[in-house]
């Protein structure tokens, strides 16, 4: 089983990609934090991201996600973000990171849970907010940096997906996985 990252800043095309891959016949997974902030604003909380326990909030449903997923026959996984984006994010929020989210950091390191090429979606040198989206393009630069860092930071690196049209990018998360594990993946 092969379980790769699909990472970048806010507002770069990652779940367009992801819903893109799908149709390739690889299992997906959707990014927590999206669901998390839904899920907390239809319960009244305008800005759940000011709250602390956001972040191990998002780190209970990703880890969910992707033992869920472990059950899954496909070969091919992408995630739409892990616990690296996770801690990122608590970076951004100048939030001390808990130890839930380190406990979920190490396991996935220690078990080698996700390849460690990680698939950095490019920016596409603009961002439309959404009611989760709540950031200015410069603002999303900076949290790419942070998420370029906390990668590097826990051994992982990051293979960059140059902003154009969803099938060109596809076409190259797919080269990029068949070029690293070899022919027998189904394009």
């Amino acid at each position: 089983m092969r379980r790769y990252i699909l990472t970048g800043t806010p507002g770069c095309g990652k779940t367009s990609i992801i819903r893109a891959l799908e149709t390739t016949g690889a299992s997906v997974v959707a990014e927590a934090a999206t669901d998390i902030i839904a899920d907390k604003q239809m319960q009244g909380i305008a800005e759940p991201w000011e709250n602390e326990d956001f972040i191990d909030d998002i780190i209970r449903l990703q880890k969910q996600r992707q033992i869920d997923l472990s059950d899954d026959n496909s070969d091919l996984h992408f995630y739409d973000r892990s616990p690296i984006c996770t801690y990122a994010l608590a970076m951004y929020l100048n939030f001390k990171p808990s130890a839930n989210l380190m406990q979920e950091i190490k396991r996935i390191t220690n078990h080698n849970i996700y390849d460690k090429k990680v698939l950095f979606i490019d920016n596409l040198g603009s961002i439309e907010n959404t009611g989760a989206r709540q950031i200015s393009f410069e603002e999303s630069l900076d949290f790419e940096k942070i998420h370029l860092a906390a990668y590097e930071k826990f051994g992982f690196s990051c293979v960059h997906i140059q902003a154009g049209p969803i099938e060109n990018r596809v076409q190259l998360i797919l080269e990029h996985t068949a070029n690293t594990f070899g022919p027998d993946v189904h394009m």
